[in-house]
């Protein structure tokens, strides 16, 4: 199953079934299938945090990765909304204080962008990569400041 959610000029699509989420991504797509369980409860917690009236998820979340990318994302899930991260602090979160470059892989491998929000994990200079783009990082990071 797959639906939409309108998100600033673009989609967050998010692929499913009744019992978990897989995926969401950003994506210029609109998909309007029948959704039920987990699928129906995503569209509705992410249009509810498209308008400021949710700030952290609560879905079954079953992400293909490594160990090690699965703790990584288990560690971003816990950054609080309007917040951010370094790459840095992610590593020593997860007591891998050497794993810096590992742990950007990782976020760049995230395939829950936004419900799991690698937005929220910068360079300790500032801004650095995002799937969707710098620009749309930077506009996430500045839809959370807005409460």
């Amino acid at each position: 199953m797959r639906t939409s959610v309108k998100f600033f000029d673009t989609y967050i699509v998010i692929t499913g079934n009744k019992d978990e989420i897989q995926m969401a991504e950003i994506d210029h797509a609109f998909y309007d299938d029948e959704l039920d369980g987990e699928m129906l409860k995503a569209h509705q917690q992410v249009y509810a945090y498209s308008q400021h009236q949710l700030k952290s998820f609560d879905l079954n979340l079953k992400p293909k990765g490594t160990e090690f990318q699965k703790e990584v994302w288990k560690a971003l899930s816990q950054i609080p909304y309007g917040e951010t991260r370094t790459y840095q602090e992610i590593a020593r979160i997860i007591n891998r204080p050497k794993a810096v470059r590992a742990v950007g892989q990782a976020c760049k491998r995230n395939p829950i962008g936004v419900i799991v929000p690698c937005h929220r994990v910068v360079g300790v200079k500032g801004l650095t990569g995002y799937y969707g783009g710098l620009d749309l990082k930077a506009k996430l990071l500045e839809f959370e400041k807005i409460k």
